[in-house]
């Protein structure tokens, strides 16, 4: 039989039959089974950039946007130690905070961004850190995933941050399949249960930065495996 062609830059779907697998979502049960499992790993996890408080968190994540969280870490104990308030960011100036970060992509809008929030802190915040998504989403530079990082490593809150590490996890697996981070977040907040929900954008992120990667994921090693709704998983 004669090899079906595609034309040209066109994508080869993945069989019917695998794409039916993949979509059967994870039963209440196999969802609880997934982040006990995750929580008796890794009882308290943690956020990996460096920040001091609530401000430099929020400035740290803003920095992150189309960056990895390493190569913001190595930008921001020099700039923190100078600046860890609005007022000291914006004394600071938009020049030499771009040449703080200049080794972060996208640093001189960032910059920008980091000034402007710090003016919009003073001026409409007395210069605290707003508790809300919808007034940390009014901030320069700031959106649903940064807000809800925030929300969630300040402040406590059971949102949930869809990074490109999440979003790949919860679609791979099954777990809660979305066309993008909205749809894949609002799914999540139905799926797991509110004991989990503290932690379970660290498990996730975690799990897809250094399991479930996106190029050669180490099912082998991943503690969800059988849980797992991936067709082409390897195990």
């Amino acid at each position: 039989m004669a090899r079906k062609k595609y034309p040209l830059g066109a994508k080869k779907t993945q069989p019917k039959k695998a794409r039916q697998k993949a979509s059967v979502r994870w039963s209440e049960a196999e969802v609880v089974e997934a982040f006990t499992r995750f929580a008796r790993a890794n009882p308290q996890p943690k956020g990996e950039l460096i920040h001091l408080n609530p401000f430099t968190l929020l400035v740290a994540v803003v920095l992150s946007a189309q960056a990895t969280d390493a190569g913001v870490n190595k930008a921001t104990p020099a700039l923190f130690a100078l600046a860890d308030t609005p007022e000291k960011m914006a004394a600071l100036g938009e020049p030499r905070v771009r040449e703080l970060v200049k080794t972060i992509g996208l640093y001189r809008t960032k910059a920008k961004n980091v000034i402007a929030l710090s003016e919009k802190l003073i001026a409409e915040h007395g210069s605290g850190v707003p508790r809300t998504r919808e007034a940390l989403q009014a901030l320069p530079g700031v959106g649903r995933k940064t807000a809800n990082v925030v929300l969630n490593i300040a402040f406590g809150e059971h949102t949930i941050a869809v990074d490109t590490h999440l979003f790949r996890v919860a679609n791979r697996t099954g777990l809660a399949p979305g066309k993008n981070p909205l749809e894949v977040e609002l799914g999540l907040e139905r799926a797991i249960p509110d004991r989990f929900k503290r932690h379970a954008h660290h498990w996730l992120i975690l799990h897809g930065r250094y399991v479930c990667k996106a190029r050669a994921p180490d099912c082998p090693r991943c503690i969800i495996n059988d849980l797992c709704r991936w067709p082409e998983k390897r195990i």
